[in-house]
């Protein structure tokens, strides 16, 4: 009977973070000029790695954490997706998942949670500070969720979604809305590419 209630009360929890996720405030849909795409993070691997470390190549962020039950794995497979429908072009593309759960998202659970999906999309955390300022760069809000009436200590996060486009320059280029069809993120990741 327990289980069957927690599992109720995660479905139920689930499908509000993916509603919630996709509605105005939390879509994450700041002008281009607000959006300042520069990070100091740590790849899986614990080596520091900043926006400036791929200059020259064109960068697709997603942020969000591995205990997502959603709108993560979702966006993962579009990237993913993505990815191998650029072909050898994807070469020229750095995709990145970003975690604002720091604390559970350590570089091998990120690691082991991207490769997943694509074996080329690399998961960056940080400590909770610099993820923050990472998330604040690209008005990326998030917030932890704790059912008041679960002592475990579990929480999920709530957390925009959608991709972000970064060009060679480092510039930022363009923000995707959650659910966006794969075929045109493609057409848009070739024409950016091919300087269209």
């Amino acid at each position: 009977m327990k289980r069957r209630a927690a599992l109720g009360l995660l479905l139920a929890f689930g499908c509000g973070l993916s509603a919630t996720a996709q509605t105005g405030h939390r879509s994450g849909s700041a002008a281009p000029e607000e959006i300042v795409p520069r990070y100091l993070l740590q790849d899986p691997n614990g080596r520091a790695v900043s926006s400036e470390d791929f200059r020259g190549r064109f960068q697709l962020i997603a942020f969000g954490y591995t205990a997502c039950p959603d709108v993560c794995p979702t966006t993962l497979v579009e990237m993913g997706a993505v990815l191998d429908g650029l072909g050898p072009r994807a070469d020229r593309v750095q995709a990145l998942f970003i975690t604002v759960d720091p604390e559970r998202d350590t570089g091998a659970v990120l690691k082991s949670y991207t490769s997943f999906f694509n074996p080329r999309i690399v998961g960056l955390t940080g400590t909770p500070l610099l993820v923050r300022r990472a998330a604040d760069n690209f008005k990326v809000r998030y917030e932890k969720v704790r059912d008041p009436a679960d002592t475990s200590g579990r929480y999920a996060v709530d957390h925009s979604a959608g991709l972000y486009l970064v060009g060679p320059d480092g510039r930022f280029l363009k923000r995707f809305p959650y659910a966006t069809p794969p075929a045109i993120l493609v057409e848009a990741l070739v024409q950016a590419l091919d300087g269209r």
